[in-house]
C-alpha cells in the first residue's frame, strides 16, 4: 500500500517553496547553513527560516523569496518570512569541517514494484492533469484523487482491479481550499524509508538531507535495507567519511535539477 502526491497539492507546494528558498542559499554561499518551514494555504504563506546568511544579505533577497511563492504557488498569496540566525552551537560544529549536522535515525529500503507502478501512475497524470492530485495504490485498488479531472476518462486509462476517481465528485483541491505545510508527506517522498526527519527546506550538511539520500540510494543499489544512526558532529557515517555523503548528496540533488525540483517528487 502507498500514497504519491503530486507537485500540485499544497504540502507539496510548501516543500517546492522550501526548496526554493535552499537553492537561493546555494546561489549565495557555497555551503550555506538554512532550515525553511512553510505553512501555505487560503491565500497566506508563513516561512520560517534560521540561516547562516547575514541578515543584511536575506534583506537583500526578499523580493525573490516573494516572486518563488507567487511562481509556484501561482496566486497572489499574502506572504510573511521570519528569520533568525542558526543557533550558534551549531554553527560552530561546522566552521572548520563537514560534519553531521543532526542527531538522527535513517532507514533505506529498496522499493516495491507496486511503488515504482503509482510513482509512474502519479507523473502520468500530472502530465495531464497539472492540478492538485493524490493517488493510493493498494492490492489492485487504485484510488485517483485528482482536482479538475474527467472521472470518466481517468477510469478508462487504467485496467486495474478496482479503480476509484473523485470521491469528492467536482473537487478543485489547491491551497485555496486547503492548507499545506513542509514535510508532512514523507511516505510519498520515501516510501517506507520513512524515518526521522524529512528531505525538504534543509541544508546539505543536514542528515536528515545526506543521510536520508544515502540510504535510500544504497537500498536501490544493494536491494537490501540500510539502517544508520548518527549523532551531531559524527566526521564519519557508515564507513563513510560525512564529507562524501554531502557530496553524493549534493551530486543526487544536481541531477534532478535542484532542491526545488527535489521537492516535487521526493527519491521516487
Amino acid at each position: 500500500m502507498i500514497e504519491k502526491v503530486n507537485p500540485s497539492h499544497p504540502d507539496k507546494v510548501a516543500d517546492r517553496i522550501a526548496g526554493a528558498i535552499v537553492d537561493l542559499a546555494y546561489r549565495l554561499e557555497e555551503n550555506p547553513k538554512v532550515a525553511v518551514e512553510v505553512l501555505i494555504g487560503h491565500g497566506y504563506c508563513k516561512i520560517m527560516m534560521e540561516t547562516s546568511l547575514a541578515d543584511e544579505t536575506v534583506s537583500e533577497h526578499l523580493q525573490e523569496i516573494y516572486d518563488a511563492v507567487d511562481r509556484i504557488n501561482g496566486q497572489a498569496t499574502a506572504t510573511e518570512v521570519l528569520y533568525t540566525k542558526q543557533d550558534e552551537h551549531l554553527s560552530k560544529n561546522q566552521e572548520d569541517v563537514i560534519r553531521c549536522g543532526d542527531n538522527g535515525i535513517f532507514r533505506g529500503v529498496p522499493l516495491t514494484e507496486e511503488q515504482k507502478t503509482l510513482s509512474e501512475v502519479a507523473h502520468q497524470i500530472h502530465e495531464k492533469y497539472t492540478s492538485d492530485g493524490k493517488y493510493i495504490l493498494d492490492d489492485g485498488r487504485l484510488i485517483l484523487c485528482q482536482s479538475n479531472a474527467d472521472a470518466d476518462e481517468m477510469r478508462k486509462s487504467y485496467t486495474f482491479p478496482e479503480v476509484i476517481v473523485n470521491p469528492l465528485g467536482g473537487w478543485t483541491g489547491g491551497t485555496d481550499v486547503d492548507a499545506g505545510a513542509t514535510n508532512r508527506k514523507l511516505g510519498s517522498d520515501m516510501a517506507d524509508s520513512v524515518t526521522g526527519g524529512g528531505l525538504h527546506g534543509k541544508d546539505l550538511s543536514k542528515a536528515d538531507v545526506s543521510v536520508n539520500i544515502h540510504t535510500f540510494l544504497k537500498a536501490q543499489r544493494t536491494g537490501r535495507t540500510v539502517e544508520l544512526c548518527c549523532a551531531i558532529g559524527d566526521d564519519e557515517i557508515d564507513g563513510v567519511p560525512y564529507a562524501d555523503i554531502v557530496a553524493e548528496a549534493r551530486e543526487y540533488i544536481d541531477s534532478v535539477g535542484g532542491f526545488e525540483k527535489f521537492a516535487e517528487w521526493g527519491l521516487f
